[in-house]
């Protein structure tokens, strides 16, 4: 008996169109920072869209059809290592990035000739439009779909074959366009690598807060009602000592994070507290859990 396939569904279709503008709209954002800062200003700043700007200015070869090409061998051996669903999900993302780069490319003028302003605002205005993409469920190939390659194939992990990958460009565009533009190609890659954080993680504006306490009950009480916080109360039990502790689990915004800190010290001064950087939190008090 054969298995029927799984229809696509009003939602399902709803969350595949939204997946597609927030592609297409991040694709025309990082073809905007290529045009405008990068490609004018000879920046190379890592990966495939790197070195199709090294190869503009030295063959003069279209920044989107150079990009296409260098991602087609890509395509092929991730389809055979990697399966089909990784390469469909890059496929469109690059498509989207080449042909925004080759369309908007006339109408685009170099919007400074200052390396450090392009470095740091195309840097900025890539990262935006990259982490669209990658928040939206896409890819636009290159040094992200050889990472996972070499890392199905030889083990190397894929942080480590991108920033290769990269430095590998870098190396290349100092040869081709000086030390100088190399340095202020390495500052826009650092800066995009940022904004892509910033715009998956969110920007760390809540603290999450572990407690471990012999007063958790006064504690947990002035968290909920002095900071209108929930506190999740755990049973623990030190290592060292073998007593019982009471574990508490907390999140606060930033602003709320010196008081919290006051009213741990008030009620127990010999509370254990670790306090770090929440860079997404879903839930009451928070933005609610969404399929992107």
């Amino acid at each position: 008996m054969k298995m029927k396939k799984p229809k696509i569904g009003r939602a399902d279709l709803k969350i595949i169109i939204i997946d597609f503008i927030g592609i297409l709209i991040g694709s025309v954002i990082l073809a905007i920072g290529l045009n405008m800062f990068m490609v004018p200003n000879m920046l190379a700043p890592g990966g495939i869209s790197g070195l199709s700007v090294v190869l503009f200015h030295v063959f003069k070869l279209p920044v989107g059809l150079t990009i296409i090409l260098l991602n087609i061998p890509l395509f092929i051996i991730g389809y055979l290592v990697l399966g089909p669903r990784v390469v469909i999900q890059s496929l469109l993302g690059t498509f989207l990035f080449s042909i925004a780069i080759e369309i908007s490319a006339p109408f685009l003028p170099a919007a400074t000739d200052d390396l450090l302003l392009a470095s740091v605002y195309g840097g900025v205005v890539m990262g935006i439009g990259v982490g669209l993409v990658f928040r939206f469920r896409g890819s636009t190939g290159g040094t992200g779909l050889l990472s996972l390659i070499l890392a199905k194939t030889s083990g190397i992990s894929p942080g480590q074959a991108m920033l290769w990958g990269d430095l590998i460009v870098l190396a290349l565009a100092v040869f081709v366009f000086g030390s100088e533009a190399a340095m202020y190609a390495a500052l826009a890659l650092f800066v995009s690598v940022k904004v892509i954080d910033a715009i998956l993680e969110g920007l760390g504006m809540a603290k999450s807060a572990i407690i471990i306490t012999c007063h958790g009950a006064e504690i947990n009480e002035r968290l909920l009602y002095e900071l209108g916080r929930g506190v999740t109360r755990l049973e623990g039990q030190g290592g060292y000592s073998g007593e019982g502790r009471e574990v508490l689990i907390c999140v606060v915004t930033r602003q709320q994070t010196a008081r919290l800190k006051a009213i741990i010290h008030e009620v127990d001064p010999a509370a254990f507290v670790i306090i770090g950087n929440a860079t997404e939190v879903h839930g009451e008090g928070f933005k609610a859990m969404q399929q992107n």
